[in-house]
């Protein structure tokens, strides 16, 4: 059976389709998991067995005829009689055809042999004929034929607009924007995708109420070319109205207001509409947020939208174990109250419960020689109010108790037990910049090669964050800077006068547009001033090695080493990454990385010690949350 070149540009208005909205994709069964078998013959039914056969260079179509095949899809279903299986392959044809032409095949010949029988060239009683003859004895052969003929290609793409029949003032910045360019396959999906990528654009120029008003296929069959011209309305261009908190949730609106940074006269633009999607998700008690658009502008010309909220559960408990060479054992659980007053104020109590490694020795050989000084834990409680009176300062309030140790071979380590209080106000300039100062206590012990310091720390914690990334756990794209100082002073209660501070940075680019390979670079740097080491905490010093620093070497292993030639911190740091992140399939993924880092006695990265450098492999398990790194 041929195409009708009548029949092909309607044909192609058909495959297009809507194109607000692509077609829900249709399941397959891959690597025959779900059981390829064809059913015995039987006295019951009409077991069959389907073989589609393309003729040709036509990559990819024998794939893509046998997930549009009813028969194939229905062949482990044997319909009753020759009759039930000739209804089956005359709706398969209309699939087939469907099919071969959505390809960018317009002259293609499709024949379907039933126990070689030419479905069309034979009355529909030869073929129940045909079937029937088959039952109890032997499966009935069906056998696709497919002559796919030359691969039609796009000769001219137009993009009008559908009042003046003219192009756009920005013709070649939308061309540039669409994936589909001359000499392309005339797919139909590819012809659906233009349009998609056609109303993106405008909407990104502030039409958000653009249209495709027609799709004008015509196809050259002696040419073997299809022209298109999308006709577009793109609608005015508008500016934010009014943005409205709806939906089921029990959370203040003037908590949520406080999150959405677009105002009342801004200009329309998907990307703020997206940031504040996630602006808002960023508060624990709210589970989904839904934005709606109006269908039309109001009278000033501005475009309303709604944030359908949804809520979590109000309580969360979770735990978790594991195990490290390194490290040892460790215990964690926690508990959360998503929205403790109704104003989404999140209250979370957490417990770490660890055994580390004794501070020049590996891990405890037996239970035997446990001691209580060998367990180590960290309890935390954190509590934020967000949206203070409905501004954008949120309240920050922690407290912890810690006893820490580390070491685990000859270089040793420090113990620490302390308890620390923060309270802060942060406050959101944007969805990507904030900035936070508060007061903080500290009051503790280490011991480490140096000696015993019982000390008191009062400082006032300043910190200014910017990120710019797409996702918390797993971005792939944008860039995190964190830089932090806090000055601990004697005349607010420090028994050491120093300041330490800190900057973080790391960036994300993604290599393609399905983000399975990415590129990441990662560096730190940090300084105190105004104390000697030996006058600073442990806990305090800076020290490198280990995950989030440089893999390969022990948990905060590197560092000057004092004169016993056991670690003792550095006033300074210095650490630099870089590694890319490769998906191996949808879930496992490889992760080759370059780290260098160091600690220094000097205030400023001397070099005086040497940088440590570590090269390998990582590797990924990807769930729906983040990535589980192995």
């Amino acid at each position: 059976m041929r195409l009708k070149p009548t029949l092909a540009c309607l044909t192609i208005l058909n495959l297009l389709g809507s194109v607000a909205w692509p077609a829900t994709a249709q399941a397959f069964d891959f690597f025959g998991l779900f059981g390829t078998s064809v059913p015995e013959p039987s006295q019951q039914a009409l077991p069959y067995q389907v073989k589609i056969e393309v003729s040709g260079a036509a990559d990819g179509l024998a794939d893509i005829l046998q997930q549009a095949s009813v028969l194939y899809r229905l062949r482990l279903k044997p319909p009753v009689d020759g009759q039930a299986l000739g209804r089956r392959v005359n709706e398969d044809l209309t699939s087939l055809m469907d099919a071969v032409w959505s390809a960018g095949y317009y002259d293609a010949r499709l024949h379907i042999y039933v126990a070689g029988t030419e479905i069309g060239k034979s009355s529909g009683s030869s073929l129940t004929t045909a079937a029937e003859s088959f039952r109890g004895r032997e499966v009935v052969p069906i056998r696709i034929a497919v002559e796919p003929g030359p691969l039609y290609t796009v000769r001219n793409i137009r993009i009008v607009d559908a009042a003046t029949q003219r192009p756009f003032a920005e013709d070649q910045r939308l061309r540039g924007q669409i994936k589909l360019q001359p000499g392309a396959a005339a797919r139909s999906n590819d012809l659906r995708d233009a349009a998609v990528g056609i109303i993106e654009f405008f909407r990104a120029q502030a039409h958000p109420l653009v249209k495709i008003q027609r799709i004008e296929p015509v196809v050259f069959h002696t040419l073997n070319v299809v022209d298109v011209t999308y006709q577009v309305a793109p609608g005015a261009e508008a500016t934010f109205g009014d943005v409205a908190v709806t939906g089921n949730s029990d959370v203040d609106p003037a908590v949520v207001r406080s999150y959405i940074y677009i105002e009342r006269g801004d200009p329309y633009s998907p990307v703020a509409l997206e940031q504040t999607r996630k602006s808002i998700q960023t508060l624990p008690a709210i589970g989904s947020v839904r934005l709606r658009e109006a269908d039309g502008l109001d009278a000033a010309g501005a475009l309303p939208v709604s944030a359908e909220l949804t809520d979590r559960k109000l309580h969360v408990v979770g735990f978790g174990a594991q195990y490290s060479t390194l490290d040892g054992p460790a215990l964690r659980a926690y508990w959360q109250h998503r929205s403790l007053f109704g104003g989404a104020e999140s209250l979370r109590v957490e417990g770490n419960f660890f055994i580390p490694p004794r501070n020049t020795t590996s891990l405890l050989d037996t239970l035997k020689d446990l001691r209580p000084s060998d367990i180590g834990g960290r309890v935390k409680v954190g509590f934020i109010k967000p949206a203070l009176q409905g501004s954008r300062n949120d309240l920050l309030l922690d407290a912890m108790v810690e006893r820490d140790r580390t070491g685990g071979d000859v270089y040793g380590g420090y113990s620490s037990d302390r308890v620390v209080t923060t309270a802060a106000v942060r406050h959101r300039f944007s969805y990507h910049l904030s900035a936070q100062i508060g007061a903080e206590y500290e009051r503790g012990r280490s011991i480490d090669t140096l000696g015993t310091l019982d000390y008191t720390l009062v400082g006032i914690p300043v910190s200014v964050t910017y990120d710019s990334t797409d996702h918390l756990l797993d971005p792939t794209k944008g860039m995190r800077v964190t830089a932090a100082v806090t000055p601990y002073a004697s005349f607010l209660g420090s028994s050491v006068d120093l300041v330490q501070s800190s900057i973080r940075a790391s960036t994300y680019y993604s290599l393609d547009e399905k983000s399975r390979r990415i590129l990441a670079g990662r560096v730190a740097l940090g300084s105190i001033l105004g104390a000697g080491i030996g006058d600073i905490p442990a806990t305090h010093r800076f020290y490198a090695g280990g995950g989030g620093s440089v893999r390969g070497f022990r948990y905060r292993s590197l560092s000057p080493l004092g004169p016993t030639g056991q670690v003792i911190g550095g006033r300074s740091l210095l650490e630099a990454s870089f590694e890319a992140r490769l998906k191996v399939t949808d879930t496992i993924g490889v992760v080759p990385f370059i780290d260098m880092g160091g600690a220094f006695q000097s205030a400023y990265p001397d070099f005086k010690e040497p940088l440590r450098y570590a090269a390998g492999l990582g590797l990924r398990y990807y769930t729906a949350i983040g990535p589980i790194r192995l």
